[in-house]
């Protein structure tokens, strides 16, 4: 590790769940967060900073001045140049810490093109704001044996599951279909921050040290200031990582948790 490195990342090298072998640990990872808005403006701007090696992250969008009161990663002057947040992200990441490698992409992940996001990636977290686009991360992330974290809020309320196929439950193992398209929900700033936090966390503990993450599904309330861990167990007969996996069916429902 480099003297200068040894410098930036001193506070969290005395960590003793941590330590220097972590961080090195951090600095060979590779992690794709899908969206760049509330949760993922939280959860980038974290993982930069901690020295993840290489993020790699995507969204179609353009900065709005609507995003600024929840998104962190923007301001004012992305806002007039209309730049694409993948864009106007990397720009603000690079300000943070030149050591990491970034990828911005300015496109919607789909069928099409989940596998090559994938591709090279050691975990995957979800900052998206559509349902079924998770479902698909779940999916494919199964298939591929790696690990990944769901979070969505509305209003004040969010909530984070950790997945880490083969060993604990997927999404599907909660709900097994995502439900038909809704508006997007009111969002209390801090909560997104809250969540996407809490998804970093996970994901740097999951990077550093190789322990699994733990099967609990987390709910929030920002405005009360109070958790909740749910116990969650794999469903033997989930169509996506049980018995009958990849036997999927129509229908079904599950709580729009979409992070605005």
């Amino acid at each position: 590790m480099r003297g200068d490195d040894l410098e930036r990342y001193s506070r969290q090298i005395m960590l003793e769940e941590l330590g220097e072998a972590g961080q090195e640990r951090l600095g060979r990872a590779a992690v794709l967060v899908v969206g760049c808005g509330a949760l993922g403006s939280a959860q980038l701007g974290l993982l930069c900073r901690a020295g993840v090696g290489r993020l790699r992250f995507i969204d179609p969008d353009r900065v709005e001045l609507g995003n600024l009161h929840r998104q962190l990663l923007y301001d004012e002057r992305d806002v007039a140049a209309g730049r694409p947040k993948a864009e106007a992200a990397a720009a603000h990441l690079a300000a943070v810490n030149s050591g990491v490698v970034l990828e911005p992409l300015v496109e919607r992940a789909g069928p099409g093109n989940i596998a090559g996001l994938l591709a090279g990636m050691d975990l995957v977290l979800d900052a998206s704001d559509d349902l079924r686009l998770r479902y698909l991360l779940n999916d494919a992330c199964v298939r591929a044996g790696l690990p990944w974290l769901y979070g969505g809020v509305d209003g004040a309320g969010g909530m984070l599951l950790a997945v880490e196929p083969g060993r604990g439950p997927c999404l599907r193992c909660l709900w097994p279909d995502p439900p038909a398209p809704a508006g997007p929900p009111p969002v209390f700033p801090p909560a997104p921050v809250l969540v996407g936090a809490q998804q970093a966390a996970l994901a740097l503990r999951r990077l550093a040290t190789g322990e699994p993450l733990p099967g609990r599904l987390l709910l929030l309330d920002a405005w009360q200031a109070s958790w909740r861990a749910l116990q969650v167990e794999r469903d033997p007969h989930c169509r996506c990582c049980g018995a009958r996996r990849f036997d999927f069916l129509p229908g079904g429902k599950v709580p729009d948790a979409g992070d605005g």
